[in-house]
């Protein structure tokens, strides 16, 4: 049975077949958020007044550089899928939407792979 309205069938709206996907990988993402935070807050009290080399002697520690880039991968792919969300329920004009959903994408795209890369340049030259 089709719960649609006349009009919507005649217009062909309906769903549009990737909602399962983001509400799985929203979910995904935020379990995989919960340890890594966790970590992170203990890692913050444990390094509270360290100095610049004691931290970097962390960060260039393997499983400190691993975490801290899962980390920051989730966290950014959490927000992105998120903030796309907030967009396609909240802005309707089209042309701002797509501009908005670029602007996001991108945004999130390049923090994360500058975060990335920061880790990762620190984790191999110390």
């Amino acid at each position: 049975m089709d719960y649609r309205t006349p009009l919507s069938r005649v217009r062909g709206l309906g769903s549009a077949k990737e909602g399962t996907g983001h509400w799985i990988s929203q979910r995904v993402t935020g379990i995989a958020l919960i340890p890594l935070v966790i970590w992170f807050i203990f890692a913050l009290i444990w390094h509270l007044g360290a100095t610049h080399a004691e931290m970097v002697t962390w960060l260039s520690n393997p499983i400190s550089a691993t975490l801290m880039t899962l980390g920051i991968g989730a966290g950014f792919a959490h927000a992105r899928i998120g903030l796309q969300e907030v967009i396609a329920d909240y802005i309707h004009g089209e042309g701002v939407k797509v501009a908005a959903l670029l602007i996001v994408n991108f945004a999130c795209w390049g923090f994360a792979i500058a975060a990335i890369f920061s880790i990762w340049k620190i984790a191999f030259t110390g």
